[in-house]
């Protein structure tokens, strides 16, 4: 199972950076066309679609790497003891605000399919494609903090405590500048 997770978070964060270097791609290809006087229809709309699934899909990779801003300042204050018990407060507090999120945005998609709405800029193309990316983000965003809940409850630390301390071990300090 850890194998599984870990090759879902490391395939999210890959599509993310796959949007990204799309975004790129199109970015240039739209500042070359115009030096030609040719037109990238919808640019804009792709750009913004690119932009959000960068955005959700990146969400369970960040977490479980430690990049995501979490209540460190408080908690790495606190002795092995009091830090587990914060720990699991504030992955459930976590896990409640993302699964309600999860269900929310996926009854959103759902709908979105069920009434056939249609995207409003150039390209019509049925609006539940692009925002299955932002409930396929949340939904992978919740696992990962499920997966961190587990982990501590477990007695083991968490992988963003890891991954902090793996980086101050090396003396890279850049997430604190």
């Amino acid at each position: 199972m850890r194998q599984f997770l870990d090759r879902l978070y490391a395939a999210s964060g890959a599509l993310a950076g796959l949007c990204l270097a799309s975004i790129c791609l199109l970015m240039l290809a739209q500042a070359v066309g115009r030096e030609f006087g040719l037109l990238i229809r919808a640019a804009d709309d792709i750009t913004c679609w690119l932009c959000a699934a960068a955005a959700f899909l990146a969400l369970g990779h960040t977490f479980r790497h430690g990049e995501l801003v979490r209540v460190g300042l408080f908690i790495d204050r606190l002795g092995p003891g009091p830090r587990r018990i914060a720990e699991i407060a504030a992955l459930t507090l976590t896990a409640l605000f993302v699964g309600y999120m999860a269900v929310a945005v996926t009854k959103f998609v759902y709908e979105s399919w069920k009434f056939k709405e249609v995207a409003q800029g150039l390209v019509k193309i049925p609006i539940w494609i692009p925002q299955l990316c932002f409930a396929v983000g949340v939904l992978i965003f919740f696992i990962a903090v499920l997966d961190e809940l587990v982990l501590v409850v477990g007695r083991q630390k968490p992988a963003y405590q890891v991954a902090e301390e793996d980086r101050r071990a090396r003396g890279d300090y850049s997430e604190m500048a």
